[in-house]
């Protein structure tokens, strides 16, 4: 992999900053103007910025903390793309830049993305954008007031004092701090179902991330008068579907390995084993794992996360943050961190653990060359969710599942409807986690403009692309790295229009907003329109002929169109697949074929592609590169319905997936 300077920002006084049109001097000064202010210097913030800059535009970030990037660089480097084929604009760019750093060759408009990678691969490639586009990033600025005037922001000021002024803003961090401060609606928590017509919000006593087996909730096990565990709550578990102020678990994403030079997992200061007598019995009780999980994302390398009913997540203990002080979040981060570590520290180390746990957790450790400042752990604290606007339009499970398409969307979403656990529970003289649903979605769906822009009454300059219009289980599935990018895009191409028109943000003209987000990449319908010689068959095109029996499946996300179909891994030999397009003319196209991936798919499908030439058989792995275009290779073929693709099921070892087939003319 070729070098990338981590070392792109220069910091200069209280900013740190890269070579812009910005006079060093004014970078420092008590007051700084830009056409856009940026709050929040996660992957969105950054996006806005960077787009603004190539719109022409003046633009800078402020950040409270010292860290850069979000939780893309943050340790989730085992992205949450759903079907990464929607992901287009600078989002895409990011992760086609990704991919070039890894394969040593430079990035172009048609490189693939890759969206797994190391933390500081996806820092040095912020770096790099950041100084092309010449965005300067405040470190160490949290707010402490804001100016408006009328409906209008004017400035905000910094807790040093320092004031940034702006014809227009965007709030781009995970806390909503600057909306909230500007006078905008928000909410914080799970609306109940009735509120908006769905069917998966609120309380929900479901089986992920559930025990399996049964434990004592209380100090002395099966005595309730002993009291309760910590973290456990003591109010009876509400009707499923009812509304509370509750939200998702945080934990961070530990970027761990197994190489030698690894850092073993410390023992915190405040470490107190009482928090993991739960999990002890759970382990006594028959639970040998999994307690954590290990994602390769690159050089031996891990994005570890929540799994299982206790796990990294510290179900409880964020409750206050959304709306807490900074100081107060600095406390409750450090909680979820002393929590996290003593967990670890826990599972490698306390001779209770059976000792096949301790060295199979001891195997693993924190890359000594990740997070260096931190010694390792990453600084960014996951915030799955904190506070949410409350707009014109707020995006439900019914936008999620394509039942009512957005008039006006700026960005797709194609991620499951995820929430982690909010809450331990007794039900029974048992415990139980409440919270988590893990609901597919048909495929990628519209966000509306609406949803990141405050009423008009309340900010007219502002624009909120991460804490968005949502309800709680829609912003599940919403609230994914590569749609903040998405977002951050598009809010700062509005914004930067409504400067030019001297316009409310509200007021711009949705037309005019989608022909420029389409002339910059954006993707805003599913499935794409078809480019110049290019034919996509779904497996629901009246072409498609069969045989034998195939069902209809949306159980697995990333399929083309409203669903996918499989063979029922059954018929061996009988159940056949042809898709067969119409080629608008002769020439060479390369073929390729998709399908969503699961490790219970065949690793050996055969697919026949016939061409002018004859028929070429290839055999695919469905057990991976799910949700993408897979290349087939390239073909002379002829116009017409000559050509076709194959999918066979003769032999092979698990479910064979039919989704779409797709014919790209090159030449």
């Amino acid at each position: 992999m070729p070098s990338i300077s981590r070392r792109a920002l220069l910091r200069v006084g209280g900013a740190a900053v890269v070579a812009n049109g910005f006079a060093r001097q004014a970078l420092a000064a008590p007051v700084v103007s830009a056409d856009l202010v940026i709050y929040g210097a996660t992957s969105g913030g950054l996006v806005a910025a960077i787009q603004a800059r190539r719109m022409g535009r003046s633009a800078l970030v402020l950040e409270p903390s010292n860290h850069l990037g979000g939780l893309t660089t943050g340790g989730l480097g085992q992205t949450d793309s759903g079907v990464s084929g929607s992901i287009r604009g600078i989002a895409g760019e990011f992760y086609r830049r990704v991919h070039a750093a890894y394969a040593g060759t430079p990035v172009t408009p048609t490189s693939p993305g890759r969206f797994t990678f190391e933390p500081h691969v996806a820092r040095a490639v912020f770096d790099a954008m950041l100084l092309e586009a010449g965005v300067p990033v405040y470190f160490g600025v949290s707010l402490a007031s804001v100016t408006k005037s009328g409906n209008r922001l004017v400035e905000v000021v910094g807790g040093n004092g320092q004031a940034f002024r702006g014809g227009m803003f965007v709030d781009a961090s995970y806390e909503g701090d600057l909306m909230s401060l500007a006078g905008v609606g928000w909410t914080v928590g799970r609306e109940s179902n009735a509120q908006y017509g769905e069917t998966i919000n609120g309380v929900q006593l479901r089986s992920g991330h559930q025990f399996n087996f049964p434990v004592s909730p209380y100090v002395v096990a099966g005595s309730p008068s002993s009291g309760l565990l910590p973290g456990i709550s003591a109010a009876p578990v509400a009707p499923a579907g009812s509304g509370d102020g509750l939200i998702q678990a945080y934990n961070y994403r530990m970027c761990l390995t197994q190489a030698a030079s690894r850092i073993p997992f410390p023992r915190p200061a405040g470490y107190d084993v009482v928090r993991y007598e739960l999990l002890l019995r759970y382990i006594q009780a028959g639970w040998n794992g999994p307690f954590f999980t290990t994602h390769g994302v690159g050089n031996g390398k891990t994005d570890s996360n929540n799994n299982g009913a206790f796990s990294t997540d510290f179900i409880g203990g964020n409750y206050a943050y959304p709306t807490a002080s900074y100081a107060a979040r600095e406390s409750i981060a450090a909680d979820h961190r002393t929590y996290q570590q003593g967990l670890m520290w826990f599972l490698a180390n306390d001779p209770r653990v059976p000792s096949g746990i301790r060295t199979a957790t001891a195997s693993w450790g924190l890359a000594a060359d990740e997070f260096t400042a931190t010694g390792g752990w990453p600084p960014q604290l996951y915030v799955r969710e904190a506070r949410r606007m409350l707009s014109a339009h707020v995006m439900t499970e019914r936008n999620c599942r394509g039942q009512e398409p957005v008039p006006d969307p700026v960005g797709l979403a194609s991620y499951t409807m995820d929430s982690h656990n909010c809450q331990r529970v007794v039900v029974g003289g048992v415990v139980r986690n409440e919270g988590d649903v893990q609901i597919g979605v048909p495929g990628p769906y519209g966000i509306s403009y609406r949803s990141i822009v405050p009423l008009e009454s309340q900010c007219a300059n502002l624009l909120v692309p991460v804490c968005l219009s949502s309800s709680h289980i829609a912003y599940g599935s919403i609230r994914m790295e590569p749609v903040f990018m998405i977002l951050g895009q598009s809010a700062a191409t509005a914004a930067v229009l409504a400067l030019s028109a001297s316009s409310a943000v509200q007021q711009v003209p949705y037309s005019t907003l989608r022909a420029r987000l389409l002339a910059d990449g954006q993707l805003l319908q599913w499935p794409p329109p078809a480019g110049p010689g290019e034919v996509v068959v779904d497996s629901h095109d009246p072409s498609v002929t069969r045989a034998g029996t195939w069902v209809s499946s949306t159980s697995i996300g990333g399929y083309w169109g409203t669903d996918y179909e499989h063979d029922g891994n059954t018929a061996k030999g009988v159940n056949r697949l042809r898709f067969r397009p119409n080629l608008p003319s002769a020439g060479t196209y390369t073929v390729y074929l998709r399908w969503t991936a699961d490790p219970n798919r065949a690793s050996n499908v055969p697919v026949d592609i016939v061409h002018s030439g004859g028929v070429t058989t290839r055999v695919v792995d469905q057990r991976a590169n799910g949700g993408q275009w897979v290349s087939l290779g390239a073909y002379t073929c002829a116009a017409g319905v000559g050509a076709s693709v194959l999918i066979r099921t003769e032999a092979t070892n698990g479910y064979v997936i039919a989704d779409a087939a797709r014919w790209v003319l090159t030449g």
